[in-house]
């Protein structure tokens, strides 16, 4: 299951013809990049066990080899990054496009659209345990924004006024988010927003820090999710809500947020910050506070977007 795109060979002549296409293969092979699907759990790796020319009879000696493989590409110097292979996934597309998923080179054109599509993870020598939570997580984040963009999508124009709803959310998330970071104090800044919307909960995670100047620095692809996923809630009015958690050096770290309900963005009071953080969610049971943690409200975030009427 790995893809890797084919290189031009020059073919120089003269008496050192064969010594000089070895050195410019060896050479060639550090600068083609390859993509490998990964089977992240045992249950996947059942689902491929019926096919006969999948090869490996344990999910352990799998990942062994996987890893090995990982391992002597990095030693040749040859790029290399690792896609979540999903079975479901891979029959679908096989039905698709027409091709035999009993076969090798159906799992490698597999592979190469997953390359092409993502989510992909560069592999850089960490381990396998390492590297497989970091992908699933990717998987996870990309499939919510997918989800939540969709969802968007369908809701459409007003029939009152003709506005784009999702585009009006999003810019009014878009305003929120930039709000939020730029009245935190500077340093690190760990963001989480959960909407229950579309009869599931979904949760978007976003990490900003700030650099030497001042200047707030975060992950494209984490901002667009999370504002995406915060419109999603604006605009369906669903109940959710959205916390920060800011570290400094040598002072406490912050804790407060804002509870989303019916469209409005309303500030929680440190006492409900602190039963949210010291409750466990699954019993109720109060659990006892972190040491070095403020539970605050939290700052002005100056004048919003007018809530959407759209209902």
């Amino acid at each position: 299951m790995i893809h890797t795109p084919q290189s031009p060979e020059h073919h120089p002549a003269g008496s050192t013809a064969h010594t000089d296409r070895h050195t410019m293969r060896r050479a060639l092979r550090r600068e083609v990049a390859g993509t490998i699907g990964l089977l992240a759990d045992e249950h996947d790796f059942r689902a491929m066990r019926h096919y006969r020319t999948f090869a490996f009879a344990d999910f352990e000696t799998y990942l062994k080899a996987f890893e090995d493989l990982l391992s002597s590409r990095a030693s040749q110097g040859a790029p290399t990054a690792v896609a979540l292979f999903g079975p479901q996934e891979y029959a679908d597309f096989c039905t698709d496009a027409g091709l035999a998923p009993d076969s090798p080179s159906s799992r490698a054109r597999f592979t190469a659209q997953l390359a092409a599509t993502g989510p992909v993870i560069p592999y850089d020598g960490q381990p396998l345990a390492d590297l497989i939570p970091a992908l699933v997580d990717e998987s996870v984040r990309q499939a919510t924004w997918e989800y939540a963009s969709a969802l968007l999508a369908r809701l459409g124009a007003c029939a009152s006024c003709g506005e784009d709803i999702g585009r009006t959310a999003f810019a009014r998330a878009s305003g929120l988010l930039a709000r939020i970071l730029d009245a935190a104090r500077p340093g690190k800044r760990h963001l989480v927003c959960s909407i229950s919307a579309a009869s599931e909960t979904m949760v978007a995670v976003l990490h900003a820090d700030t650099d030497p100047d001042g200047a707030c620095q975060l992950d494209e692809a984490e901002a667009l999710e999370f504002t995406t996923v915060l419109a999603l809630g604006l605009a369906t009015r669903s109940p959710g809500g959205l916390v920060m958690r800011s570290s400094a050096p040598n002072s406490p770290d912050r804790v407060y947020g804002w509870r989303l309900r019916t469209g409005e963005f309303e500030p929680l009071t440190a006492g409900q910050v602190f039963d949210a953080y010291c409750t466990d969610a699954d019993t109720g049971d109060l659990v006892s506070p972190e040491s070095d943690v403020d539970y605050c409200v939290p700052p002005d975030l100056g004048p919003d977007l007018p809530p959407s009427a759209h209902r």
